[in-house]
């Protein structure tokens, strides 16, 4: 299941005069549930998703909110854990969600199909389809290469966080990032659900050591 991610972000500018100002500003971007405790849904996105943010706020798809707490991140894979405890959703809710199906990316082919689901310009929840157009290509998007799945579903700003699907419903990627281009159609970027999935346990158990000075909600 998808969520939408609503990020609030403080920035900081200089006015005319030189003088130093801070506003808040607010992003978009979609997540996947992908685990569940006694306590809290985890949610899987993207790092840059939530960045610079002082404040996470997630919609679920019945259109109900619920603040997130920040458990952790890495830069590459561009991957970002919150968590939203149970205790903040009503019954109605909590009867509505669950955990998405995760497939495997590691047997992936090129042709499939795909299908991309997310927060598309922040509008809500949208779904578009296409191909996986190439396996384990390498893109430089921060200062390391990135290896991702290639697609041909488009990926907008709003999408980056949410499940790449495959024709059985399986996650199989998590949407990071679109080529943009004028003379480039058609060329979409995820990262493979397998590292993702092993990146997020790994925050969670702390095998994989992060540090944030953005506010955890719930601490």
């Amino acid at each position: 299941m998808c969520i939408r991610d609503s990020t609030k972000i403080a920035v900081t500018g200089q006015d005319f005069f030189g003088r130093r100002y801070t506003q808040e500003g607010e992003g978009a971007g979609s997540g996947i549930i992908f685990s569940q405790d006694e306590k809290n849904i985890y949610v899987l996105t993207n790092n840059h998703v939530i960045e610079d943010s002082t404040a996470v706020q997630v919609t679920f798809n019945d259109g109900s909110t619920a603040d997130a707490a920040i458990e952790g991140f890495t830069v590459n894979p561009d991957i970002a854990v919150l968590s939203v405890p149970l205790s903040t959703l009503t019954e109605e809710t909590k009867g509505n969600i669950k955990a998405a199906v995760i497939g495997d990316s590691d047997t992936l082919e090129m042709g499939e199909g795909a299908i991309a689901i997310g927060n598309a310009l922040g509008y809500g929840q949208s779904v578009v389809t296409g191909t996986v157009s190439a396996l384990n290509r390498q893109i430089q998007l921060t200062d390391e290469t990135t290896t991702v799945i290639q697609t041909s579903a488009a990926i907008n700003p709003g999408n980056s966080g949410g499940a790449l699907l495959n024709t059985k419903g399986e996650v199989i990627g998590v949407n990071t990032a679109k080529y943009a281009d004028t003379d480039v159609e058609g060329i979409g970027w995820a990262i493979p659900i397998n590292e993702a999935i092993e990146t997020a346990k790994g925050i969670l158990s702390g095998d994989i050591a992060v540090s944030y000075t953005h506010l955890r909600a719930h601490e």
